[in-house]
């Protein structure tokens, strides 16, 4: 009798980690009851639906500009042209996780391409989205992959901007670009990236 009830013991242990429903039959030795049956509801929430639902919640939360990540993604998405299509959501997630303006960003990289009117040799050989100078593509970085220049690009404007509070186009001007226009056109991008 002690062995059923350890084995019951086990069963309904084992029930309530597998998350069940189940019947357990136990023989009693007593002639006027052949069997009894027991019925544990173990309906506790499922760890992994549990799991799926928190992330797709995560999902659904608002990271920026009023939008979730999936919106904001698509939003730059609209505003990535030729080569760069295809990387909105790896642009927005990063440039998100790292505290870059997602809009200043691409509009930056919008105006060192020109992709809008078909990216140039620098994008499409080297894959330098931002004419970030280094070597291997001349005197500018060659990268490997698109999204390896997006982080690249991305962190770079994080460590030698963001983090000296030159945080809009207009205070980047001076120590990005000589041009005096530069920022005006950088504004103009985003301007496009927020209403398309």
């Amino acid at each position: 009798m002690k062995t059923s009830r350890l084995i019951v013991a086990i069963t309904m242990a084992l029930t309530l980690m597998m998350n069940l429903t189940s019947s357990i039959y136990l023989d009693i030795k007593d002639e006027t009851k052949r069997k009894e049956i027991i019925t544990i509801d173990t309906s506790l929430p499922n760890i992994n639906e549990s799991s799926n639902e928190n992330e797709q919640q995560l999902g659904e939360e608002i990271v920026y500009d009023n939008m979730t990540l999936q919106q904001l993604a698509d939003k730059l998405e609209k505003s990535m042209y030729d080569d760069l299509s295809g990387y909105g959501y790896y642009f927005a997630n990063y440039s998100l996780e790292i505290g870059v303006d997602p809009y200043l960003a691409l509009a930056i990289v919008s105006e060192e391409t020109g992709c809008k009117f078909g990216c140039s040799n620098l994008v499409k050989f080297c894959h330098n989205i931002g004419g970030m100078k280094g070597m291997g593509c001349g005197s500018y970085s060659y990268f490997n992959s698109f999204e390896e220049s997006i982080k690249a690009f991305l962190d770079n404007l994080k460590k030698n901007y963001y983090d000296y509070g030159l945080t809009t186009a207009e205070l980047m001007n001076p120590k990005y670009a000589e041009s005096p226009l530069w920022a005006s056109n950088v504004n103009a991008y985003i301007e496009l990236i927020k209403n398309a």
